[in-house]
Formats: structure tokens, sequence, C-alpha cells
């Protein structure tokens, strides 16, 4: 456990609050405790930037987030950069592209068409602002490198520090239960309940895996892969019955279930994944509607706990009705 994990987390939810059912007024409101230009340049970094979940894993405990930053502090300028936005799943093609352009402060046409069509970000293409970001900050690294240490120290003092005191009970109450169920749940079970309805076919080829807890990634997980046979997997602890925005009023879990099921397509789909486990493809030939728009209407389920994936080996997904969450 450690909440640099969330110190993370949290920046992330908050620059793609609609992505974890909060309202993006909210998240607005807190990005703006952040000066300018450090909250300008957290938004770019946040535009393409995966969570370095691998390399906060490798700091020794406690991995809070005052270590972090020291940490980071402590490389040099045009090593930060590369160190917290190149995750071991890079492909080595990307990886070196970025590496050239650090090195020369400049890129090429090809190299801007390669990026274009294959970096991503959670199995998805970036939008062409995010890539002009990316080439941008990746050409001046020594630069880069000295605003995201100050940025990421800014966003601490105005906003994580007092979040941190607040999540770590829940965080090690957490732990302390997943402990509790590792001893009586085989390894499929314990990640099924852990993260709220998630089911790897692959796991059997895994010879680690580590589980940490993240109050601000719930009721979703994030995965890393450091290494062939090592996964690392952030799942959400944060009670149904709280929501991160402070004096809400309705619980997140039971928000995103009543918004679920307002809507005729999401019922719709709840009749479909009942009879039998369906794939998005699938679920659009039976809707008539655009795939993109059903992987709208899923994740809004799966926010809402109401919905199984299964992820197969080739990252491909299942969905299949959750209904023991409208039983509880």
């Amino acid at each position: 456990t450690g909440t640099a994990y969330d110190f993370f987390v949290s920046l992330f939810v908050l620059h793609h609050a609609a992505d974890f059912g909060l309202r993006p007024s909210w998240a607005a409101g807190v990005r703006q405790r952040v000066p300018s230009p450090k909250r300008e340049f957290l938004e770019r970094i946040c535009s393409f930037a995966a969570l370095p979940l691998t390399w906060i894993s490798t700091l020794p405990q406690p991995k809070d987030a005052p270590q972090a930053l020291q940490a980071i502090a402590d490389l040099a300028p045009a090593d930060r950069f590369p160190a917290l936005t190149l995750l071991p799943e890079t492909p080595a093609e990307v990886r070196e592209t970025l590496l050239g352009i650090a090195s020369r402060h400049a890129w090429q046409t090809a190299e801007q068409e390669f990026l274009r069509a294959s970096y991503s970000r959670r199995d998805t293409l970036l939008k062409p602002a995010a890539l002009a970001n990316l080439l941008e900050l990746w050409a001046d690294p020594v630069g880069s490198g000295e605003m995201f240490l100050a940025a990421l120290q800014e966003y601490y003092q105005v906003f994580f520090i007092e979040e941190e005191a607040h999540i770590r009970p829940a965080l090690e109450k957490e732990l302390a239960r997943a402990q509790e169920l590792a001893a009586r749940f085989s390894v499929d079970a314990l990640i099924e309940e852990l993260s709220r309805g998630v089911h790897f076919e692959a796991l059997a080829a895994v010879s680690e895996l580590t589980l940490a807890p993240s109050y601000w990634s719930s009721p979703l997980v994030f995965i890393s892969r450091p290494e062939a046979g090592k996964t690392l997997l952030l799942f959400g602890t944060r009670p149904g019955v709280e929501s991160v925005v402070p004096g809400a009023e309705v619980p997140d879990l039971l928000l995103h279930a009543l918004k679920s099921l307002a809507d005729p397509t999401r019922l719709r789909i709840l009749r479909y994944l009942a009879a039998r486990p369906l794939t998005p493809t699938e679920l659009a030939r039976r809707l008539r509607l655009r795939p993109p728009t059903v992987i709208h209407h899923l994740n809004t389920l799966r926010l809402a706990g109401l919905v199984h994936i299964t992820v197969s080996e080739n990252n491909a997904r299942r969905y299949a009705a959750r209904l023991e969450t409208l039983k509880g």
C-alpha cells in the first residue's frame, strides 16, 4: 500500500472526471487551486501520459506522496520525464522514437506520423492536441522535467496533502481486508471481489501478482505489467457509501446506479447481458448502435457496479450482468 499511488491516480481522475462519474465542474474547481502555468502544464501532461504505477511500486515503504516527490527531485531533470511517462508496456519503437526526439530537441514529420498511429493510452490513440503536447514536451526534456516536479509539488501543497491524511486510514483498512480475503479466496475469486466484477483469463501465465489499494480509482482498476510474468493491479477501495466530493449527499455507487437505470438503452443492455455474456461489438449489432456508443453505456454500467467484465489474454472484453448489486 502507499498514498503515492493515489497521488498520481487523483491527478489523473481530476483531468478525466467524466470517465470516473465525477462532475467535471467540481474537478475543474480543484484543478484551479494550482496556479497557472503549472496547472496548464499538468493539463498537458494528463492529455497523453498514463500512470507510472511500476515506478511507484519500486519505491520502498511507505510509498507515500512526499517520498515519491523526493525520489523525483533526486532524478536529473532530463531523466524525470522518461521515468514517469515511459511505461514497461511502451513498445520499443515508440520508446526509441521519443528518446530520439528528446536527444535532438526536435521531431521529424515521419516521427510525428508514426506516433500518431502508434502511441495509445488505455487502448485509444491520442487526439491531435494531445499528440502536440507529447511532441513539444518530449522535445524539451530538461525544461519539462523541471516543470513537472514543480507542478507536482504545487498540487501536493494545495490539494493532496489534506487528501492524503483523509484517505490513509481507508487504504490501511482495505489492505487488511484484502489480506484476510487472500487467506480464504482463490486468486481469481480474490481479484473479482476486490475489482468488483473483473475476471482476467490470462492469470495462469502470471508468476508474480501485486495488488495495491487505491481510494481514488474506485470502482475501476488500473493494471501495469512491469515485465513478462509479472502484473501489478490497483483496485478501488472507496466504500460505496462515500464520495470523493466533500459533502456529497448521495453516495457515488447509488448515484451511478440510479443514473444507469434511468436510461432505456442501458436497461436493454442489462437485459441482453442477463441472458449471456457479450462483447461490445455483439451488443452493438443487437442494439443497432455504433460500438463507441455501446462502450460509453457499458462504462456507465461499470461505474455503477452493474456488469461483470472478463478480460482475455489479448485484452478483449466480454460483459455480463452483475445484478447482485441491485439486490444489495
